[in-house]
């Protein structure tokens, strides 16, 4: 440090002004490089997230009817294997006169046989099955009878895994 003292004292007036303002003006640079400009950026960064989270915010107020409203759309776990499931739901759909079969397919499959069957019935109770409890179809063969609007269907159904 004495060294740089001795130095700097040796010069004329004139350079020593020019190496404090040299001295100064890379300070600034320094500080506003190495400090400001960093702190600005990340400051403007936190700004846009709050904005963007306040906006999510917003909407979900803005839809918390709907959402609490679609809970009631998520599968529902009667505790029913199945078997009984499919057969409980097709008497309750109509389809009791149709069902000619209902049978184990697998660990959490079953197999359904219908016969003249309404085909709009068959469609409503096929959707009910998938969103109100959850059972997916692996297979359908869906053929038309003599009679209109009336059809025989083979239907395998699985239960996924939770």
């Amino acid at each position: 440090m004495n060294k740089l003292r001795q130095w700097f004292e040796s010069l004329k007036e004139r350079e020593r002004r020019m190496v404090v303002i040299g001295a100064v003006a890379v300070g600034v640079l320094i500080l506003a490089g190495g400090v400001l400009l960093p702190l600005q950026s990340a400051l403007s960064t936190a700004v846009s997230r709050r904005d963007a989270k306040l906006e999510d915010l917003a909407w979900m107020q803005l839809h918390a009817t709907e959402v609490r409203a679609g809970g009631g759309l998520l599968p529902q776990d009667t505790g029913e294997p199945p078997v009984v499931l499919v057969d409980r739901v097709g008497h309750e759909a109509g389809l009791a006169d149709s069902l000619r079969g209902t049978q184990p397919s697998g660990a959490a499959g079953v197999r359904v046989q219908l016969e003249s069957a309404p085909f709009d019935t068959l469609v409503a109770w096929l959707a009910t099955l998938e969103q109100r409890y959850g059972l997916a179809i692996e297979s359908i063969t869906v053929d038309r009878t003599a009679r209109p609007g009336l059809v025989n269907a083979s239907v395998t159904f699985t239960q996924p895994s939770r």
